[in-house]
């Protein structure tokens, strides 16, 4: 089982030519949860969700994608709330306000994890604004730590600069998580941000030595690469679709690759994935871009099912 620990929330989408603002459950932690399950991947999710309406729709999505909730408890508070700003062609960056301010996944605590975990769970997965906002940041932080070289940790950083106030807190905060992490998913907008006019070459021989074992970069239109500790690189061309927005492209790819890491048996320590060979990790790459391209013709976050995969 692969159990993704962070936010869910509700996004406020803009539909049609007025712009009117659509709710639909999202959030990066759930968008890859959600994708996971479609693929038949084992998986669980871990938060709080609220009792409020918002939750509802949330418990729904999680639960009808056959994601095991029994590490998200049911709170009193509020939900989450996420506008999204989306350019008339789809193809760029989505932009983002939230509200999270009191949010029950936000409060998260210490109390609320786990003492223990199953033999059962391979991976861990973290990542977004739920790394970010405290007191729940802190909280996953706790758990990372705990069980980092027990089983894989990943981590997609999503960076949202509207939650970020003090970038050189954050940068020091991201180079601790990787002390910790295995797998390591970056865009190009979240390298952009986090280290302006730098390329990833020249930050891959520190990354490597705190102990991340595979690196992928994800370009949108322009594809993906993947890069390991041994000097293996591999780059994935974008397929080219008919493009209704870009919303949960990225978490999307990402539920995807670890997926086909999943299926193919990657997941089981850190030596796996870094004796992958360079066929199949550019194998993992085509199979992510091919679940990202799919979402890109749909509207929102709306991931493949592993039977669409295969068509």
């Amino acid at each position: 089982m692969i159990i993704c620990c962070g936010e869910a929330l509700i996004d406020f989408i803009p539909t049609g030519i007025d712009k009117t603002y659509q709710p639909c459950p999202g959030g990066s932690i759930l968008n890859i949860a959600v994708g996971l399950g479609r693929m038949g991947v084992p998986v669980g999710f871990l938060s709080r969700l609220s009792t409020d309406l918002f939750g509802d729709m949330l418990e729904k999505q999680l639960t009808n994608n056959y994601v095991d909730l029994r590490y998200c408890p049911r709170v009193d508070g509020q939900t989450t709330l996420a506008f999204v700003s989306i350019d008339d062609q789809g193809t760029q960056e989505p932009q983002y306000a939230f509200y999270a301010e009191g949010a029950v996944d936000r409060k998260m605590t210490s109390e609320d994890l786990p003492t223990s975990l199953p033999e059962a769970v391979c991976a861990l997965h973290f990542g977004s604004i739920s790394l970010v906002l405290e007191p729940g940041a802190s909280t996953l932080e706790t758990l990372m730590q705990r069980e980092k070289r027990r089983r894989m940790i990943t981590l997609d950083p999503n960076v949202r600069p509207i939650v970020i106030k003090d970038w050189d807190a954050y940068r020091t905060r991201f180079e601790n998580w990787l002390t910790s992490v295995d797998i390591l998913r970056l865009s190009q907008a979240d390298l952009d941000l986090l280290y302006p006019g730098q390329e990833i070459e020249a930050h891959l021989p520190q990354w490597f030595e705190l102990g991340v074992s595979l690196v992928i970069l994800t370009q949108g239109m322009h594809g993906s690469k993947g890069y390991l500790p041994d000097g293996i690189s591999v780059y994935v061309p974008a397929q080219p679709v008919q493009v209704k927005d870009t919303v949960g492209a990225g978490d999307t790819f990402f539920s995807a690759l670890l997926t086909y890491l999943y299926e193919n048996g990657y997941l089981t320590d850190r030596q796996a994935i870094l004796n992958i060979p360079e066929a199949d990790l550019r194998a993992c790459l085509f199979f992510a871009t091919k679940a990202a391209a799919i979402n890109c013709t749909r509207d929102g976050a709306d991931p493949p099912y592993r039977d669409e995969m295969d068509l």
